[in-house]
């Protein structure tokens, strides 16, 4: 069965590395049908707005989408279309994993972690204002619910039963933020006891980032609420190679979105450097979504035995390889 998806090709390099993964996914004959669609500053340029009502129809009509990074301007401008997207369609489960690559050097060659991160609510709800007429005193609201709470940690936790996974970690600041993060532990706790099988431990935000670049092999899935989950994935990132290394996953009960999580990079964009490999990671979970794993893990495969190779994996990885010499590495792979 064919299932057409929403393609955002993205802004900058986006373009390049969109078309790669294309042309992987289009090789290894993975059952999809591409649409279209404008977001970013692509956007902004043709129709004045960064997230056209059309693209948003669009998604809305087909449920899923495939995203390149988009550019977002620092302190002023529009706000990020990926938070507006997210909000949108109730993408409450942001899902980073962070596995060690071969070829890339690291001085931890043992993590394999996944990071659960609520994505709708904290921090990130955008309520905000200005207290004084001057702009000297600004205040944000953090929101956290009940409802969202148990939506992300559920999904954690059968994650962690269907892929066989060992532990859950559940990071906050309840010592602090009594109401907010200690909701969220609560709801935790509460959830864990549903789940006998599975070991479960909180640890405080800060401690957990200690945790985390002392001995990250210690980690399984982790579930945390939307900014400490923003931080944490990037360091989850940082350990295995940088956010050119790891895909992500936007779900929601109806919508999925299926997104590279770095910057747009106009430095090099257009000049045949990019490393797709986030984008493809990212597609290879759409593909899960779906249930293609046969496809999906024959992609994964053959984009290991690429990294792996130093005259196919691109520049920023210490390889020879360019973008297109990358693709077509991985596409000969598929066939062999």
């Amino acid at each position: 069965m064919i299932t057409k998806v929403v393609l955002i090709e993205g802004d900058g390099i986006g373009l390049e590395i969109s078309k790669a993964v294309v042309r992987i996914l289009d090789a290894a004959d993975a059952k999809i049908e591409w649409i279209p669609a404008l977001a970013g500053m692509a956007a902004f340029e043709a129709f004045g707005e960064p997230l056209p009502t059309a693209t948003v129809d669009l998604i809305d009509q087909h449920k899923l989408a495939l995203k390149g990074p988009l550019t977002t301007p620092v302190g002023k401008g529009f706000r990020s279309v990926n938070v507006a997207l997210r909000q949108r369609f109730q993408l409450y489960a942001n899902i980073r994993p962070a596995k060690k690559i071969p070829g890339v050097d690291t001085p931890f060659p043992n993590v394999d972690l996944v990071m659960f991160r609520e994505n709708t609510q904290g921090l990130y709800s955008g309520i905000e204002r200005w207290v004084d007429e001057e702009k000297r005193h600004a205040e944000s609201i953090a929101v956290v619910t009940r409802l969202a709470s148990e939506a992300i940690i559920e999904a954690a936790f059968q994650y962690a039963v269907d892929r066989h996974r060992k532990r859950v970690t559940l990071a906050h600041k309840a010592n602090i933020l009594k109401l907010t993060t200690g909701l969220f532990l609560e709801v935790g706790i509460e959830i864990s006891k549903r789940y006998p099988q599975i070991e479960f431990e909180d640890l405080i935000i800060d401690n957990m980032a200690m945790q985390m670049v002392i001995n990250p092999a210690r980690f399984d899935v982790v579930v945390t609420t939307n900014l400490f989950g923003d931080i944490l994935s990037d360091l989850a990132s940082g350990l295995v190679g940088g956010l050119g290394l790891t895909g992500s996953a936007n779900i929601g009960k109806e919508h999925a979105i299926f997104e590279a999580v770095h910057g747009s990079a106009p430095d090099i964009a257009g000049q045949n450097k990019a490393n797709p490999t986030a984008l493809l990671f990212s597609a290879i979970m759409m593909l899960d979504h779906l249930g293609q794993n046969e496809c999906s893990q024959r992609i994964e495969r053959a984009l290991m035995a690429t990294l792996a190779d130093k005259n196919d994996r691109t520049g920023d990885i210490g390889g020879k390889g360019t973008t297109s010499s990358f693709t077509d590495a991985v596409i000969n792979r598929l066939q062999k």
